[in-house]
């Protein structure tokens, strides 16, 4: 599109648009079909710009597949523009007003510690940000390395070597989402989500995430992403800490007092722990700090158990989905490659769904505690991989834990974890190889031998290499039922959905916390000994059970940040 000029004063919906508009060079055509929906001349339109753009392929068996657009138009003759309002789909448009925030005086600000954020995630880098942006100067501990360290740390597993359980797919700058396809849809509906979209774009992401109706980053572009971040909370005058994991927290009356804090650089002393003043800590820790969940449990805590899923992940071939998704369409440059969201609910009530599906992208061993293997799934900005990915998750709650105790889910994830371990280990392969299994042989219940034969088969992309075996060994015998139930109703919404030659990984466990930590409506956990006094602990994000997504935990995070230089920023 053309670069950015006066913001047009014109808004409308529901503009179809010519897949070759989606081209480099289809702005004349975005014009043309701008200037029919208004009802004036191409000539007399002096700008347009996108909003918003999806895939409109409801009729791709007859060739029909096309672009559903928003468009802001401003004309020449400005004058023009009022009068035009009363049009179907054209209202005045609304621009983009830069998030404020509060403003804390200094005097504030130093009348307590400066705020320490625990994660840095998208919930804790957001939370961060706004905190230094509103003059709180907080400090960012981050368990894991920055991310480049990561990037080698990841690259060096996949190739075979040992797991780092302090810097993996899990933990580390930028969290789990760093290593993911870059998803930025959400289903929670707030007014904070498109200042995330904008300081994302400030960072560094694709302007497009600003208009796609399903934006993505990409995990090669995320990495610098984070890092800019990073700077950006420097910049304004916070500190980040790499390797520096909370290891409890001290509190007077009921009250933060400090965070006590461990070094986990090679070389640091095993014992020694830092002792940090501190009034509020923002808990961002993701939904993997198992070891964090059972300090706050330790500590009296009320959390709860919260429902979550378990199931594996399946590829297709990318080609297969385009041809399913798109028709005669598939293979347009303006299109990409296609992704899909199914769910279906089973008799017995249970739900089957595909989440976080990685067009073009691979499977990932996401992996944080030794003996245990959890699969992933991952994409470029390009998706231009040959297999299309998404895991195929049943929902689990607390009926199926087999205790009352509030950590009870995290005991299911480890079991099937350390079973999926252990099933591709009694099967021949090696430490954190994958179980799979062909969806044929699945369902004829039958241990796949190896892939698919013929032009059919699908090449597994997980990189430690997968093991062939019988994935009902290391899936609890109501989740393998229900995804054996589910497949051949997924495949009536996607037609090869369940192609015998598609193969599953397993297994996926961490699609989100299965523990929440219960906070107010201040977004402060309190204490039961203390229930009337403000705690200064800030649980958010996907960890503390507030979030799905990497939109929504920034969301959250920019929520309990903004509350908190609120409330400051009141004080004189």
């Amino acid at each position: 599109m053309r670069p950015k000029r006066a913001l047009p004063m014109l808004e409308i919906s529901n503009v179809r648009l010519a897949l070759d508009a989606g081209l480099p060079d289809g702005d004349r055509l975005i014009e043309r079909s701008a200037a029919r929906a208004l009802g004036v001349k191409p000539a007399d339109i002096k700008e347009v710009r996108l909003l918003k753009r999806s895939v409109d392929a409801r009729k791709k068996s007859s060739g029909d597949v096309h672009f559903i657009a928003t468009l802001c138009v401003s004309l020449k003759d400005a004058s023009r523009e009022q009068s035009l309002l009363g049009k179907k789909g054209v209202k005045l448009h609304k621009p983009y007003v830069p998030l404020e925030i509060p403003a804390v005086s200094s005097a504030a600000r130093d009348a307590e510690p400066r705020p320490i954020v625990v994660g840095s995630g998208p919930a804790g880098l957001f939370a961060a940000l706004c905190l230094a942006r509103a003059g709180l100067r907080p400090l960012v501990l981050e368990r894991g390395g920055d991310v480049d360290e990561r990037q080698e740390a990841v690259t060096a597993f996949d190739n075979g070597g040992a797991l780092d359980m302090r810097t993996n797919i899990q933990f580390g700058e930028g969290g789990a989402g760093t290593f993911s396809d870059g998803k930025l849809t959400t289903n929670v509906k707030s007014p904070l989500l498109p200042h995330v979209l904008h300081w994302f774009v400030e960072a560094g992401a694709p302007e497009e995430i600003l208009w796609k109706a399903k934006p993505h980053i990409g995990t090669d572009l995320l990495v610098e992403v984070v890092r800019t971040l990073r700077h950006r909370i420097e910049e304004a005058g916070g500190e980040v800490r790499f390797h520096a994991q909370l290891d409890g927290i001290r509190f007077d009356g009921g009250t933060v007092s400090a965070a006590l804090v461990r070094d986990t650089r090679d070389g640091a002393a095993p014992d020694v722990v830092e002792e940090i003043p501190a009034r509020r800590i923002v808990l961002a820790c993701g939904h993997s700090a198992r070891d964090t969940f059972a300090l706050l449990h330790g500590e009296g805590f009320a959390m709860e158990q919260k429902p979550f899923s378990v199931g594996v992940r399946i590829e297709h071939s990318q080609h297969a989905i385009d041809r399913a998704q798109y028709g005669k369409a598939a293979g347009h440059p303006a299109l990409g490659a296609a992704d899909y969201k199914l769910a279906v609910h089973l008799p017995d009530g249970r739900g089957v769904y595909t989440f976080c599906m990685c067009p073009g992208g691979q499977v990932v061993c996401a992996a944080s505690e030794e003996g245990g293997v959890c699969v992933n799934g991952m994409s470029r900005f390009a998706r231009d991989g040959r297999n299309a990915n998404s895991a195929v998750l049943v929902g689990v709650g607390p009926e199926d834990f087999e205790s009352d105790h509030p950590l009870a889910g995290v005991e299911l994830q480890r079991r099937v974890e350390h079973a999926a371990y252990q099933a591709a280990l009694d099967a021949g392969g090696k430490p954190y190889q994958a179980p799979a299994q062909t969806v044929g042989d699945f369902l004829g219940g039958v241990p796949s031998k190896g892939p698919a034969a013929g032009k059919r088969a699908v090449k597994p992309t997980y990189a430690r290499g997968v093991v062939w075996c019988d994935l009902r060994e290391c899936l609890p015998s109501f989740v393998s039922d229900a995804i054996a139930q589910a497949l051949p109703l997924l495949d009536r919404r996607l037609r090869g959905f369940a192609d015998p030659a598609a193969v599953m990984t397993g297994v996926e466990a961490r699609s989100s916390s299965p523990v929440r930590i219960v906070r107010e409506a201040d977004y402060q956990a309190h204490l039961p000994q203390a229930p009337a006094v403000p705690s200064g602990l800030y649980p958010c994000g996907e960890g503390a059970g507030y979030a799905g997504g990497i939109t929504s935990a920034a969301i959250d995070g920019l929520r309990v940040a903004l509350a908190i230089a609120g409330e400051l920023a009141e004080r004189k």
